[in-house]
Formats: C-alpha cells, structure tokens, sequence
C-alpha cells in the first residue's frame, strides 16, 4: 500500500450514489488506459470503498452491489478508477508536476549528448535551465515517456542536443576484474567480453551515452584508477579516451 500522502481520488458516480477510492496517481492513469500489470494492493492507500474519502464513510452495500454486483473491495476499486474520474487537489497537482519534472530531466540528462561538443553528456542543471528557457511545461497526468519526444522538440533551439548510445571497451585488471567486471555488466549491453591469460578482463558495453561520466568515475572508483577504457565508434575504429 501507498502513504495518505501519496494517493490521489479517483471517483465514480453510478446508480444514483458514489464511490471513491485512494490510488496512487500514476497507477491510476495506467489502469485507465489498461497498461497496469502489477498488484492492486501495492497502489490504493486503503484496501476500501468510499462514498466520500476524505470523511471516511463509506456507501452501503446495497449501493456497491447495485453498481458493482459485488462488495469485494479489490474487485470494485479497479472498476471505480477505470470508469470513474480522478480527484487531484491544486498541491498534488503541483507535487506530481515537479515529480514528473524531476523525472523528465533525469531521463533526457541519461540518454543524451552535445554534438558539439565531442558528444558530451548534459548536465542535468543544463536541461533543467534549457527547458525553463524554451517555456517547456511538463503534463503532470502524462507518463514522463510520452513527453519525452516533445521537450526535446522544445530543447532542440535552446542547446545542441540528440539521444544517442555509446559503447565502451573496458580493459580491467587482474587484481580487481573479478568484482569490476559486474559493475560494468550494470550499465547496459555487454556486447563481448574476453578474459586474458594473465587475468584481466576486457569487456564492450553499450549504454545510453548520457551515463558515461557516472559509468567512468564507478570503473575507476572499484579499479583505483587502473582500468583502460576506449569509446568504439565503430568496429574498425577505436577513440582512447
């Protein structure tokens, strides 16, 4: 179950009397467009019905039977959400705002380079500032995925920007390949890897290019500073860093 705090209304009027349950508000939108695959327990607040949710009473089971032809809770509460309308007060909207906000930046910041400058990732302080600059305003009730198209439409004359992966070979030493080798694993796609007689380990990863200063500092982090690592820009080609 989700906090109080975290849950939004979502309210059905049918039969003459109404319902309300306390979802969690992305949930709720991913049940009404039937992309929802986990468990109803984990994003409703109260495992109960409501005629009005925020005195706490409930409608009587004539009422859920009549609408529903059930009183069972966790059959009614998918059904009040996918028909009903969801209730967000103005600080929820502003809280899921800057939450989705928050994701957005995270998001583009991850996955994208200046072509500019030597395919460089952003900084998120960089596509924060650019999309208040290009008066990009994010959707609270969308998935941040379908918004992602649109604020990099909006940061396009702001900033040289473009989504793009990288792969990176990585050559570990023997004395750390063991445990650095799983965390290169981490960071996306190995592509091929190849252990060397004297132990070491050399691997090619593939991950969204905007990680590649996260990805260096944990390579030289669990390495002391001893691993090689080159971008592959194709498979002729290697860039040493």
């Amino acid at each position: 179950m989700i906090s109080l705090d975290e849950a939004v209304t979502a309210r059905l009027e049918s039969h003459g009397a109404r319902f309300e349950v306390l979802v969690d508000p992305d949930a709720a939108l991913a049940i009404k467009r039937g992309e929802f695959d986990g468990e109803i327990e984990d994003v409703i607040a109260a495992e109960d019905v409501f005629d009005n949710a925020a005195t706490g009473d409930r409608p009587a089971e004539t009422d859920l039977e009549k609408a529903f032809e059930t009183t069972d809770p966790l059959e009614i509460i998918p059904q009040v959400i996918e028909r009903g309308e969801i209730q967000i007060t103005a600080d929820q909207r502003r809280e899921m705002q800057e939450q989705k906000r928050r994701q957005l930046i995270t998001t583009i910041a991850r996955n994208a380079i200046n072509p500019q400058m030597d395919d460089a990732p952003h900084p998120p302080e960089r596509i924060e500032n650019a999309l208040e600059e290009a008066g990009f305003t994010v959707d609270p009730m969308t998935p941040v995925e379908e918004q992602v198209d649109e604020a990099l439409d909006a940061l396009r004359p702001v900033i040289p920007i473009r989504f793009e992966e990288v792969s990176i070979a990585v050559q570990l030493p023997a004395e750390y390949a063991g445990s650095a080798q799983a965390k290169v694993r981490q960071y996306g796609d190995l592509e091929r890897e190849e252990w060397q007689p004297d132990g070491s380990w050399i691997g090619v990863v593939t991950f969204p290019a905007g990680l590649q200063n996260d990805f260096y500092d944990v390579v030289n982090e669990h390495t002391s500073g001893e691993a090689e690592t080159q971008i592959v820009k194709d498979k002729d080609e290697l860039r040493t860093r």
